[in-house]
């Protein structure tokens, strides 16, 4: 098997890079959602090492994210765990949470679902921090998202550029607090919130 490869990680994954060295630099343990190809993950890690990244996704995608993880060999990167986010979620708790590209392959049932399961997979203060796009007041940011979602529905009726609004609200009710909102490369964004304490 060949190591799986997108190459929009490779575009990306300086951008992100520079957000999540403000964001969690005073972080220790980091739950990545959706780690697709593995290729965030091991950049990531390699440049914050005060990081334990553990990688999660579902089943099929395990094998790829194991190569590239095997490849680089970081003392911070464990074994990637199978997580469905409408299924069991690991015990542990994590002070920062990481997803790319998600939220609109997710059914919006499984965004719900994965903001349901926050409170009890992080800890208090914990950060989280999902990169993608994001539509505005029910509206497009660019001509290419509306293109992409346009692409985006005829591969499932399911998926689709979620609203900022509507995500927020479903972080607000989980306990989090939108910090910041970043514009980032192709009209994506970088959103940051945080768990309230106590």
């Amino acid at each position: 098997m060949d190591k799986p490869n997108a190459p929009s990680c490779e575009r990306n994954r300086d951008p992100i890079l520079e957000v999540l060295r403000v964001h969690f630099a005073d972080r220790r343990q980091v739950l990545e959602i959706g780690s697709g190809t593995g290729q965030h993950a091991v950049h990531f890690a390699a440049a914050l090492p005060q990081l334990q990244w553990q990688c999660t996704d579902r089943v099929e995608n395990i094998p790829g994210i194991t190569l590239w993880l095997n490849e680089v060999a970081l003392v911070n990167t464990p074994p990637p765990l199978v997580l469905d986010v409408s299924g069991a979620w690991p015990v542990q708790r994590y002070d920062a949470v990481f997803s790319a590209n998600t939220l609109h392959i997710m059914g919006w049932d499984e965004v719900e679902q994965l903001f349901d399961h926050l409170a009890d997979a992080t800890t208090d203060g914990a950060k989280l921090v999902i990169y993608g796009p994001f539509n505005y007041g029910g509206r497009y940011t660019s001509e290419s998202n509306a293109a992409f979602d346009q692409w985006l529905q005829a591969r499932g009726a399911h998926m689709r550029i979620r609203d900022a609004e509507a995500v927020d609200a479903l972080a607000d009710a989980a306990g989090f607090t939108l910090l910041d909102d970043l514009a980032m490369p192709a009209n994506n964004r970088c959103r940051v919130w945080q768990r309230h304490p106590g």
